[in-house]
């Protein structure tokens, strides 16, 4: 019997080596299309990077996939397939907080794959920065998260700079308790992005309520941090931990069993035009209103009148010297070559009194 079973392995890892070399040779003929394209595209002065076409060429597989490949896979397949032959064409650099270890680096990687040239930040200022300059192609930045909301840095940022949105990608986050040492005895401090502090607030009051919270640049900072003092514990990814030899003292921390960050995808307006409509997008935007009667009526009227929906709307104070005025961030479900949502953010600019569009792209369907 154990004969008939290892001669039966034996022949389907026979046929999943040929099955492999078949898929290799697959693979390099799809890079030598890709090559062909490449050179029509830097005769035309057109874009390497296309988020609306990478999205329709998944959305497409996932329509015919006949399984038993399950649909959640393809995407992380094809990314890295798509990125190793935009690699042939040319080197994508993309910024994001670092340094190793950061979810803004996992979010990089699983929305580019791996094929890039990674730009790690000390923190979001300098991703807006380096992006801005052109020292990165893009830049990854988180937006807002499941817990606790937008990121306050992030929105102001996009208001103030010339970046914007060409797509987005959301990460489950999976906050862990790091520690060079395999115990919760002694720890005096806890280091750890803000935002992940305060998604762990919950925890931390149960099991640490006399440990010093220390918001520190990044997780992957806290991390680094914990890994040279032993009184220190990080909250991170298992890939920081991996990064700087830390014990997993304590998994998924996170008060939310279903945490997780939506990032933007970031470049300049005159390197990258916005994505052509893919029948599945958002457009986001931020203005501000008159301080009058009914201004805010006015500023989401038209969206019904046009039968546009809303699915985010978020305030943020304007810093005008404490006259309690505010913008307003708002995501859009359409795209602007959409005739609804075309006639709806004309009538909304004519009702506010700044008005900016942070970008128009595919939606994230991960």
């Amino acid at each position: 019997m154990a004969d008939t079973q290892d001669q039966a392995l034996a022949g389907l890892r026979t046929q999943i080596d040929a099955v492999d070399r078949e898929m290799l040779d697959l693979l390099n003929r799809r890079a030598g299309l890709a090559q062909k394209v490449g050179e029509i595209k830097k005769h035309q002065g057109s874009l390497v990077f296309r988020p609306e076409r990478e999205a329709a060429v998944i959305a497409g597989l996932k329509q015919h996939n006949p399984g038993p490949l399950k649909n959640d896979n393809i995407a992380p397949i094809w990314r890295e397939i798509m990125s190793a032959c935009r690699a042939l064409e040319t080197p994508t650099r993309v910024a994001y907080l670092g340094p190793a270890g950061t979810f803004s680096e996992q979010a990089a990687l699983g929305f580019f794959g791996s094929s890039i040239v990674r730009v790690p930040c000390s923190n979001i200022d300098e991703v807006f920065h380096v992006t801005s300059a052109g020292a990165a192609d893009f830049g990854v930045v988180p937006v807002e998260n499941s817990t606790e909301g937008g990121v306050a840095r992030t929105l102001d940022l996009l208001l103030s700079t010339p970046l914007f949105i060409v797509a987005e990608t959301s990460l489950f986050v999976r906050h862990n308790l790091l520690r060079a040492q395999d115990s919760l005895e002694g720890i005096q401090a806890v280091c750890a992005h803000p935002q992940a502090l305060a998604q762990c607030q919950g925890w931390l009051a149960q099991h640490l309520p006399h440990a010093e919270r220390r918001p520190v640049s990044s997780n992957a900072e806290g991390a680094r941090l914990a890994a040279q003092d032993t009184s220190l514990a990080a909250i991170a990814s298992t890939r920081a931990g991996s990064e700087y030899g830390l014990h997993l003292v304590a998994p998924a921390i996170q008060d939310d069993a279903h945490n997780r960050t939506r990032f933007a995808v970031l470049t300049q307006p005159e390197q990258h035009p916005s994505p052509r409509a893919s029948g599945n997008d958002c457009t986001s935007l931020v203005v501000s209103v008159l301080n009058r009667p009914g201004a805010l009526h006015d500023l989401v009227l038209p969206l019904k009148q046009h039968d546009v929906s809303m699915t985010r709307f978020e305030s943020r104070p304007a810093r005008s010297g404490g006259q309690w005025e505010y913008y307003f961030y708002i995501d859009l479900q359409g795209h602007p070559d959409d005739a609804k949502v075309a006639a709806a953010l004309k009538e909304l600019r004519a009702n506010c009194a700044f008005f900016k569009v942070l970008g128009t792209y595919p939606l994230d369907t991960h």
